[in-house]
């Protein structure tokens, strides 16, 4: 699309200018967890809070009829977005995990009974699954799953072989948030509705990219959030048909949702109130609706065309570096590209990715059934959208060349020490500063720890399992604690990323083959002196504080058993 003025539009997202690591430009592919906001959003959240906020709906003074006229426009705004019949149909949440839940609380509570049978598929967000396993753990039903082929596409035949005469809801995503496969539902619903089974979609990838029309669709519920589709945190939709959202029970009680209460009975509003008790994200509504004028301006059949050649853009590019596979590959794709690369743990890429200033996500992607599909622990997920260029999918591609470079290359240290040595563990955190205090640039200390990642020894294979698995950690990680006759404590580890290889050299440097008491006793205040504190992502930081722990904790329960011994 040589028309479609992708720099004019960047203008308008402050946050685009931003510089990070030293100056670096900011290159945001992660829009698939949270899009960032145009300026015309930001505006109109400020101006409700700096001239109209008030509660809604029952004031007697300006401020609230302003404030209740402008968050029903904004009702009315998504009910014509989607092409709903009513703005009664529009029921705001927090988001489509919410719109989800309330479905499943409300409508699965009152009809789904023993025996009965949801539909989902294996691509689904676990927002689209632990609800309906809640739901049929509570009443007795059962949860089939439709399984998707190796380019991550909706097996038709699957899905027509499991919904039968017992299939009381089909649950499914329209875009898939960790492949991008577009799945086909408006053969889902037509296919569903001749035997009467009523369908949920989950929207949250497909509203920001993608024209949709709940009328066309028929579906029976559509949910989706508005930060992903450019609009604020905290708000969300779900649109139901008129009759189904009548029928259904309230979700929370509260304020605003009532008629009348007595201590003998208590009787409802008409949807949508009915579903929104207490103070609504008034602000979050307008904001939605902002965000709604700001992309029908663009119009999304511009941004469509736009997002689908960027999109197959970076998938010939990505496709061009060895050892790289993309994981989602279907014919009918959104604007994601996820990919693993071989021999390399996708936290290692990402957290270097992330140095050069390119943002993306890494992770299971709140699919790990979907993972488990395609045999793999986490991808790198570059997430696109319309304020993102060509020469931006290029800046991912030269970092993930880079990234594997420095994963792969051969490094000039000594073979990393991980048995503990005579010195004792302060001596140990001392030298372990010294070491890193002759590398001034984070870079090289960053690279050093990968080179000790990659000299860590393999555990036996009798560690690797889930009771060894040190839990908090995004990567996995197995820890294993023996007593030795001699009092002392052995600590062997073993994680599948390789940075944290590295960082569990260092821990077992300081605390393998040390007392209970040493082990309990010794805060690690080499991971502040060289500066891991402050440079390792919030996710290692966790990860690395997940493994302290354990290793704490192991010390405490040996010195128990210690103490039980003896008596």
């Amino acid at each position: 699309m040589s028309d479609f003025d992708v720099q004019s539009i960047r203008n308008d997202f402050p946050i685009l200018k931003r510089k990070v690591y030293d100056g670096k430009r900011l290159v945001f592919l992660d829009s698939a967890a949270s899009a960032q906001k145009p300026r015309a959003v930001i505006d109109a959240v400020s101006h409700y809070y700096e001239t109209t906020h008030s509660n809604i709906h029952r004031g007697a003074h300006a401020l609230a009829t302003e404030a209740t006229d402008a968050y029903e426009a904004a009702r009315k705004k998504v009910a014509r977005f989607i092409g709903a019949s009513l703005p009664e149909e529009i029921v705001f949440v927090r988001g489509t995990t919410e719109g989800i839940n309330l479905v499943a609380q409300t409508y699965g509570r009152a009809g789904i009974e023993e025996g009965d049978e949801i539909l989902i598929t294996e691509m689904e967000h676990h927002a689209n699954i632990v609800p309906w396993q809640m739901l049929c753990e509570e009443v007795g039903a059962k949860l089939r799953v439709v399984p998707v082929n190796d380019k991550g596409e909706f097996v038709w035949d699957e899905f027509e072989r499991l919904l039968g005469p017992r299939t009381k809801l089909v649950a499914v995503t329209h875009v898939s948030n960790t492949l991008g496969t577009i799945n086909p539902v408006r053969d889902i619903v037509e296919a569903a509705h001749r035997q009467d089974v009523p369908v949920l979609i989950d929207g949250a990838q497909a509203v920001p990219h993608m024209r949709v029309d709940v009328s066309v669709l028929d579906c029976d519920f559509y949910t989706f959030s508005g930060h992903k589709l450019f609009g604020p945190t905290g708000i969300g939709v779900l649109y139901g048909k008129e009759h189904l959202l009548r029928a259904m029970p309230p979700y929370q009680g509260g304020g605003a949702m009532i008629r009348s209460v007595s201590f003998d009975k208590t009787t409802f509003e008409d949807p949508p109130f009915k579903f929104e008790a207490g103070t609504p994200d008034i602000s979050g509504a307008i904001g939605l609706g902002a965000a709604i004028d700001y992309v029908e301006k663009i119009g999304l059949q511009n941004i469509g065309e736009y997002e689908n050649e960027l999109v197959k853009y970076g998938q010939e590019k990505l496709r061009a570096i060895d050892g790289l596979r993309l994981i989602g590959t279907a014919d009918e794709h959104a604007s994601i590209l996820s990919f693993v690369v071989e021999g390399i743990h996708a936290d290692d890429i990402g957290r270097l990715i992330d140095r050069e200033g390119v943002a993306v996500r890494v992770g299971h992607h709140c699919t790990q059934p979907l993972m488990k599909r395609f045999g793999v622990p986490a991808t790198v997920r570059a997430s696109l959208a319309f304020y993102n260029t060509k020469g931006e999918v290029d800046a991912l591609v030269a970092a993930v060349r880079k990234a594997i470079h420095v994963m792969t290359r051969t490094c000039p240290i000594e073979h990393a020490e991980v048995r503990p040595s005579t010195e004792s563990i302060d001596d140990t955190q001392d030298r372990i500063v010294r070491e890193f205090s002759a590398i001034t640039d984070w870079e090289e200390r960053y690279q050093k720890i990968i080179d000790l990642g990659r000299r860590h020894p393999h555990i036996p294979e009798e560690y690797k399992q889930d009771k060894y698995i040190v839990r908090g950690c995004q990567s996995t990680v197995w820890l294993h604690a023996k007593l030795e006759n001699d009092g002392r404590v052995t600590f062997t580890a073993e994680s599948n990323a390789m940075i944290v290889n590295g960082l569990i050299t260092l821990l077992l440097r300081v605390y393998s083959g040390r007392t209970i008491g040493e082990i309990i006793d010794t805060q690690p205040r080499f991971i502040t002196e060289i500066g891991l504190s402050t440079h390792l992502s919030q996710a290692r930081a966790n990860g690395l504080a997940a493994m302290l722990e354990q290793i704490k904790n192991y010390a405490v329960v040996l010195k128990t058993l210690a103490a039980a011994n003896r008596a």
